[in-house]
């Protein structure tokens, strides 16, 4: 592991150059994606949500000044990467204070859908987690790394934006925290057994698989890498929680990016798509073995909204999928 990731404070690793390239949810979902409604809720991409409750941190820096345009149109990793690292440091204060209650402060939850790790096991049971280093990939406010370091493990958190990992050392925890990009990994080879992320960097990046062999590199044979990143189908759908958000408005198949931008044309937000099919073929291509896929139902105690999530568009269609992989 590179020097500098100490507890107590933020090692930034600023990236390496224009080619290569986090934010979430959670996530986030980073939970996941953006928090922030658009004027069209028809082109906003399937990661968004909206939701508004209350929680610690009262602080909200100050918003954009003009409404950005939504629209699809090509970006590329490093415009991406410019693009969602501000977005994330504007916006950490108000995601926080809309998602912070349902994150909480050391829970890992995968996604809006609010399955638990300690339920879940995708990582192994919560008793084989004890003395295991794990990464973990668009942090936020590292509430995943901290419920991680309460198992007995060692959590490194790492995410784009500086203003997210203040969020991390306000609600603190013994572990070091690293803003840096999600495709230069600033770790050696086979630094880590695990490595997670819950709607973290994969969803915003121009090129996943770029991040998929960082994750693989960093890795020591044996490890697991589970992610959770929007269900692809829901890019078909609009992002609405009611029934106007039941048919399907634009093509599956459109791989065409969801890019917020200003009145001069520079994206202040981007997200991308993958099909299924797509995620599966990046994690191969990257020298993972896919051992599972998770799609997770919405439960019956869930009753929030966030754009497009919600206990009725869950009971019928799949919001979240989790990609449970192992490097050999």
């Amino acid at each position: 592991m590179r020097e500098g990731a100490q507890p107590g404070r933020i090692a930034a690793f600023p990236a390496q150059d224009a080619t290569r390239r986090h934010p979430y949810a959670g996530q986030r979902p980073s939970h996941a994606g953006p928090a922030h409604a658009l004027r069209d809720p028809a082109e906003a991409g399937p990661g968004r949500k909206n939701t508004k409750s209350t929680t610690r941190e009262p602080t909200i820096q100050e918003p954009e000044q003009s409404e950005p345009e939504a629209t699809r149109r090509a970006a590329g990793v490093t415009e991406s990467s410019r693009a969602n690292r501000g977005w994330w440091d504007r916006n950490a204060d108000e995601y926080q204070i809309e998602h912070g209650t349902f994150l909480g402060d050391a829970r890992f939850v995968w996604c809006p859908e609010g399955l638990d790790e300690i339920e879940a096991g995708l990582l192994g049971a919560p008793e084989d987690l004890k003395g295991k280093d794990v990464l973990e990939i668009g942090a936020g406010a590292a509430q995943c790394s901290r419920w991680l370091a309460g198992q007995g493990a060692h959590p490194v958190a790492l995410d784009l934006s500086h203003r997210q990992l203040q969020h991390a050392l306000r609600i603190g925890g013994a572990f070091p925290l690293v803003q840096a990009d999600a495709g230069t990994l600033p770790f050696r080879d086979g630094s880590f057994d695990l490595a997670c992320s819950a709607y973290g960097a994969l969803p915003f990046v121009a090129d996943p698989v770029l991040v998929l062999r960082e994750l693989h590199r960093v890795l020591r044979p044996g490890g697991r890498l589970v992610f959770s990143v929007t269900h692809p189908i829901r890019w078909a759908f609009p992002d609405e929680p009611g029934p106007e958000g039941l048919s399907v408005a634009t093509s599956y198949f459109d791989r065409t990016p969801y890019v917020e931008q200003d009145d001069e044309g520079r994206a202040v937000y981007v997200e991308h798509h993958r099909t299924l099919g797509d995620r599966v073929r990046d994690v191969v291509a990257s020298g993972f073995r896919l051992v599972d896929l998770v799609e997770p139902e919405w439960p019956d105690w869930n009753t929030s909204e966030w754009g497009g999530w919600s206990p009725l568009r869950g009971a019928l269609i799949p919001g979240t999928a989790i990609f449970v992989c192992e490097r050999d």
